[in-house]
């Protein structure tokens, strides 16, 4: 019992703290209605593919796809290639595993690790294509059935549709506009700092202003960037960097 109240504690104190992404309620309204339409149309479009169970198991890892997409739309791991090459990649993986291995379990976890490496090395990682891969593994039947057809439908055709969506949620708020390259660019000469940059220091709640103006989640917190930030100051004066300059 102390173990459990210990965790409730714990948990009530997280609830209370400090929020690491501040984001407004109307960001996490984009979000959501985003989500819904993206996996609506998903579901739609699986179901008339596959049976109510092949259906379920294959939009599982676009569900958690759509929280990349409309969640962490800056996120590298949402980008478009990351969201095709992650699937795509992780669907072939998994559908030779399957006709390789008879035994599932194994077929399974080598389709995963395989995935994670093949994605690192593509430069994709994406992952739910971790998802993706045991699916067409563990999916039973119609999706075995389906074989490499796999790869294009369900697979490709949900990918091409939660894209779309993400575009055309994301493009009205020039704040999170998807993919990244859509995004405003930043004029970096008006931001630059005058001071000598051994004193340009960035106050903790310079950067929590700062964040809470992007009004967006940002997949790192204020402390991991003031870390970063000082690490790069401390390499620009090192001795061997100084020597090499």
């Amino acid at each position: 019992m102390k173990i459990v109240s210990t965790i409730m504690q714990r948990i009530w104190m997280q609830l209370r703290s400090h929020d690491p992404h501040p984001a407004s309620h109307a960001e996490k309204l984009i979000s959501t209605v985003g989500g819904f339409v993206g996996i609506l149309l998903v579901l739609l479009v699986s179901g008339r593919i596959l049976d109510f169970h092949g259906a379920a198991l294959v939009v599982a890892s676009m569900g958690a796809s759509a929280v990349l997409l409309f969640a962490t739309p800056h996120s590298p791991l949402s980008q478009p290639w990351s969201l095709l090459g992650g699937h795509l990649v992780s669907a072939f993986i998994g559908i030779t595993c399957a006709k390789l291995l008879a035994n599932p379990l194994y077929a399974g976890a080598l389709a995963v690790a395989l995935s994670i490496a093949a994605m690192h090395y593509l430069h994709c990682l994406h992952p739910p294509g971790g998802a993706t891969s045991l699916v067409a593994v563990m999916g039973g039947e119609p999706i075995r059935a389906l074989g490499y057809w796999f790869m294009v439908t369900p697979v490709l055709v949900n990918v091409l549709i939660i894209l779309i969506v993400a575009v055309a949620a994301n493009y009205p708020f020039r704040w999170r506009r998807y993919p990244e390259w859509l995004s405003v660019p930043v004029d970096v000469s008006k931001v630059a700092c005058d001071a000598p940059s051994e004193k340009c220091m960035i106050a903790h709640s310079d950067l929590v202003y700062a964040l809470s103006e992007m009004d967006s989640f940002i997949d790192v917190t204020e402390e991991d960037l003031l870390q970063i930030y000082h690490m790069a100051v401390r390499h620009t004066h090192s001795p061997v960097q100084t020597a090499t300059v």
